[in-house]
């Protein structure tokens, strides 16, 4: 009985995959072994692929295309073999099982419980209340016996686990690295990621003007360590009150809130003018503004805004496949109009060829 059943197993194209018995086998998943295990598996996938995307983009190189697919394997792999070792279990010595040749019983212990003899190698589980083939232990993290027929699953997925977990760690130490570095080199120059974009546009403006004016970045102490010490103190405090800070030679307290004003201005001037030429509905990840839209939105906080066909919007920045940008939308009982500003997809717009757009697109209505 038990080779034919073994056979059985065997001669079955879909034995590899999951098996239930019944869905009474569903109940193992409700323990707090196979819970714990899942929540872990699930935790360090999604944040490493999360990780992994912010740090190696896959679409740009064949090298992030691998790491990509590599922890997606990680994941199906890990899945797949615990999933079996849960469901396709051990392996029961029948109900009552005898073997075939009478006078080998008395080379057999029998088992009270299963109301049979013990099958060589064969043990019995008070958990799972059965003699299981070739019992290795009962395991709580799979709230199953590791036996005949899952004990190669079970093996493998403790060693599919460790090593998907020194990937997932490795692209984590490189993402908080990666941060670290950023945030210790905006420091010692006495900065913020904003002033650090703020500086770079002083430079681009300048330049572009043919100004002659010299931009100095006011906050900056001239040494590092002062600069350091600025920010990490023993009390874990810093020594300023937020509002008065110690400038450069040659600057005051609203260096750069001058300069940003300038930039405001500028930039009302140099806004490119788009003309909505798709509905957009405002989503994040926009699926039906194809795959490269989907897969590049922004990877920030910032508002997305609705598009109707026909509407101006200025752009002020841009990436490959979304702008940024507000429009001007008047009310009816309204003096001042009220600005919609942030991210919509390139695929949506496209740009004025002259300066009277507006006037344009004011006649055209007045026509329906």
């Amino acid at each position: 009985m038990l080779t034919e059943e073994y056979h059985c197993l065997q001669s079955n194209a879909m034995c590899s995959f999951i098996r239930f018995e019944n869905l009474h086998e569903l109940k193992r998943i409700c323990h707090w072994g196979p819970i714990i295990a899942l929540s872990v598996i699930t935790v360090c996938s999604t944040m490493a692929i999360i990780d992994s995307v912010l740090w190696y983009w896959p679409l740009d190189t064949l090298g992030g295309s691998i790491n990509f697919i590599m922890l997606i394997n990680w994941t199906v792999l890990i899945l797949y073999n615990y999933f079996n070792a849960m469901f396709v279990g051990p392996g029961y010595v029948p109900i009552g099982w005898k073997p075939e040749n009478p006078q080998d019983t008395m080379y057999l212990q029998d088992c009270r419980i299963c109301h049979g003899y013990k099958a060589p190698r064969s043990h019995h589980c008070r958990k799972c209340n059965r003699c299981v083939m070739k019992m290795d232990h009962h395991c709580p993290w799979i709230n199953n016996c590791c036996g005949n027929f899952n004990h190669g699953y079970f093996t493998s997925f403790l060693m599919l686990a460790p090593l998907g977990c020194i990937h997932a760690s490795v692209i984590l130490i490189m993402t908080m690295y990666t941060q670290l570095y950023n945030r210790m080199r905006v420091i010692l120059r006495n900065k913020t990621s904003i002033e650090i974009w703020i500086e770079e546009k002083a430079k681009d403006r300048i330049q572009y003007y043919q100004t002659g004016e010299q931009f100095i970045f006011p906050y900056d102490l001239g040494s590092k360590w002062k600069n350091f010490r600025q920010v990490f103190t023993w009390s874990g405090l810093p020594e300023t009150d937020g509002i008065v800070w110690t400038v450069h030679q040659g600057t005051h307290q609203y260096t750069l809130t001058i300069e940003q004003l300038k930039q405001k201005a500028d930039k009302r001037v140099r806004s490119v003018q788009y003309r909505a030429i798709e509905d957009y509905n405002g989503a994040f990840c926009p699926i039906s503004k194809g795959v490269k839209t989907f897969f590049r939105t922004p990877y920030t906080e910032e508002p997305r805004i609705q598009l109707r066909k026909g509407e101006l919007i200025s752009a002020t920045r841009g990436l490959p496949h979304w702008l940024y940008g507000d429009k001007n939308l008047k009310k009816k009982n309204a003096h001042d109009g009220e600005h919609d500003r942030g991210w919509f997809p390139r695929k949506c717009v496209e740009k004025c060829l002259d300066d009277n757009a507006t006037e344009k697109l004011e006649a055209e209505k007045k026509k329906f």
